[in-house]
């Protein structure tokens, strides 16, 4: 019998995830776009890299805190997380041997998560690329980690230089990844469709040969004290 009452206070089993909804619909925009209409925040350090150019993520986190060089609760957080979970870890950054490499990312496959983002290095990465399963990361290393130290699943984590809370939206490609807040993700939808279209828009206009120079420029570098009241380039 599974006894929660006797679960470790560092692990926590039940979380409240953004909807696969909300991940379906977030996931037809770039991790740019939900960037900008999030106010230009919650992007993770540039480190933190797919492998392959043409891998994508988006799901909900399932965090994970390690110590340096260990991946036991890497492990542990496989045999708990769900179906399009992305195991987002808390890898200090560490570069002196891989915390992840094929075995795991081919069980991960087969279990069906969403993906990883590790602030740490893997290995097997020609293997990883061939796999197609969505891994990002600081790096790699060929050295193996070791399997013995404690850390904590579903707490809030740094990773990237940006906190994560358990059941926040994580959406990533080739640019890197973005973490939304659970409770903010969906109100951000509308706005990213709204930004997505002006985009488009301006693009379409610029290869027109049309709006080359933005129009919000003159105002803005007169605010800057670039040009005089009335001046313009």
């Amino acid at each position: 019998m599974n006894d929660k009452s006797n679960a470790s206070p560092d692990i926590r089993r039940d979380i409240e995830r953004v909807s696969p909804e909300v991940v379906k619909r977030a996931a037809a925009f770039q991790p740019a776009i939900l960037a900008d209409v999030a106010g230009r925040r919650g992007t993770m350090h540039g480190r933190i890299r797919a492998l392959a150019p043409t891998m994508k993520l988006a799901g909900p986190a399932f965090t994970v805190e390690v110590r340096p060089g260990d991946n036991l609760m890497i492990h542990a957080a496989m045999a708990m997380a769900q179906p399009g979970d992305v195991l987002v870890i808390d890898g200090k950054g560490d570069q002196t041997c891989a915390l992840t490499g094929a075995i795991m990312v081919n069980a991960c496959k087969v279990i069906g998560l969403g993906g990883l983002v590790v602030d740490a290095a893997v290995r097997d990465s020609l293997e990883l690329i061939e796999l197609g399963f969505p891994v990002f990361s600081v790096g790699t290393n060929p050295n193996g980690p070791t399997k013995f130290i404690p850390g904590r699943i579903n707490w809030p984590v740094s990773v990237g230089g940006v906190a994560v809370n358990p059941g926040d939206l994580v959406l990533g490609d080739a640019d890197g990844v973005v973490v939304v807040e659970r409770e903010k993700a969906e109100s951000l939808l509308e706005l990213a469709a709204k930004k997505l279209t002006e985009e488009n828009k301006r693009i379409e206009g610029i290869r027109r040969n049309e709006a080359l120079r933005p129009a919000w420029l003159d105002s803005a570098l007169r605010a800057a004290g670039v040009l005089k009241a009335g001046e313009t380039l």
